[in-house]
């Protein structure tokens, strides 16, 4: 199986990232999912070479109107497990 890599970013990278990031791990290794998840802030994104970015639906439009070539995940409430695992799923499922 292969492993992927997700950035889970915001502007800032501190507050609202760092929290998503936890609670993103906590969903990988619960459901045992083949992903290596690193943080940062937007900053960080050019240099990124994984295949997912993880971060707020604002966030993920404005990345999407760039053109990038990762698979952007949109996560409208950072504290909901079961979003994560859901968006994740279907990322994974894209991504195959």
């Amino acid at each position: 199986m292969s492993m992927y890599k997700a950035l889970v970013a915001c502007r800032a990278g501190v507050g609202s990232s760092l929290m998503l990031k936890i609670k993103v791990a906590e969903v990988v290794k619960a459901n045992d999912f083949p992903i290596e998840v690193e943080h940062s802030s937007l900053d960080g994104v050019p240099g990124f070479g994984g295949e997912m970015i993880i971060t707020l639906p604002d966030v993920a439009e404005e990345l999407a109107q760039k053109n990038l070539p990762y698979k952007l995940i949109g996560i409208s409430n950072i504290v909901d497990k079961n979003e994560i695992k859901a968006k994740l799923e279907a990322a994974l499922a894209e991504l195959k």
